[in-house]
């Protein structure tokens, strides 16, 4: 997960050498920050690299008509060669929503809009012309040109914490990121950053029809390697993280040795089914042996 460079070069070069520590996917966050804007960054990272995979995590729904957002979409996939990953949730930001200068609605209603613009997009990117009436969005004739590489469409990743958000992914997604959960006035409720809350959520999904064709994805707030090459006081602070996480048990940081990362993840995997993960790009040194050691696992 990356957000930012310091110049153009220095964030192809954050590309490359992603690519070159064997990860498979740039990912990054869609807010009204210093971040760069996401679908140009994503375009020059892929056209940086030859197979690094480049996505949105997530492409807030709001922000966009969902016609343009189809188009440029479309197009990002065609200029990377098929290697666009479509993440997009309900948007939950209320400074985001301030600067845009967007009601920021219930949640039900957002959710609502972004279901339809999920629905549409998809519609757009498989159909020749697409006419929809619906609450939310109205579009005549509509169509997406070029259409993108990826058959029949770029992977969908919905992100959302909530029992809705889950059924909605279950349904429409390829990728289900699983988020704490955001109360109605856009704060995570801590609760739900437990493992056992994640593990509790992936129970429910689990019996849906389409639960197999499912990646489950989480997001890694902070990880640090505590036998990776550091100072004293750097490695002091990732041991005493490693303990304090011991005690939370939360899927959302990672820190410890190699070995015991390695295991962790299998063991997540193994259990509950999450394959993917998404770490901070200030961590990517400290993880690349990790990478390395469950690449063919």
């Amino acid at each position: 997960m990356a957000s930012r460079g310091r110049s153009a070069e220095d964030w192809r070069e954050k590309a490359r050498r992603a690519e070159g520590l064997g990860y498979s996917t740039l990912l990054m966050p869609d807010h009204i920050t210093a971040q760069f804007a996401p679908i140009p960054a994503l375009t020059a990272a892929a056209a940086a690299t030859a197979t690094l995979r480049v996505g949105s995590f997530v492409f807030a729904n709001d922000y966009r008509n969902p016609v343009v957002l189809a188009r440029e979409a479309a197009t990002l996939d065609l200029l990377s060669s098929g290697r666009l990953e479509f993440g997009i949730g309900a948007g939950w930001s209320r400074h985001d929503y301030r600067q845009l200068g967007i009601a920021y609605e219930r949640p039900k209603t957002r959710v609502d809009r972004m279901l339809e613009a999920v629905r549409l997009i998809k519609r757009l990117w498989t159909e020749e012309q697409v006419t929809h009436k619906g609450p939310h969005y109205r579009v005549t004739d509509a169509m997406v040109l070029p259409r993108p590489v990826q058959r029949p469409h770029p992977p969908v990743m919905i992100g959302g914490g909530g029992p809705r958000m889950l059924r909605i992914a279950a349904r429409e997604a390829q990728i289900l990121a699983l988020l704490p959960v955001v109360d109605a006035r856009g704060r995570h409720r801590l609760r739900t950053i437990t493992r056992g809350s994640v593990a509790e959520r992936v129970r429910q999904i689990r019996g849906m029809k389409r639960f197999a064709d499912l990646e489950l994805n989480v997001i890694v707030i902070d990880a640090q390697v505590t036998d990776a090459r550091q100072s004293l006081l750097r490695a002091a602070t990732a041991r005493l993280k490693s303990s304090l996480t011991a005690i939370v048990k939360t899927p959302f940081l990672m820190y410890g040795s190699k070995a015991s990362l390695t295991e962790d993840l299998l063991e997540r995997r193994e259990r509950l089914g999450i394959s993917y993960i998404a770490i901070p790009y200030t961590a990517i040194e400290a993880f690349a042996p990790v990478v390395a050691d469950l690449r063919g696992k």
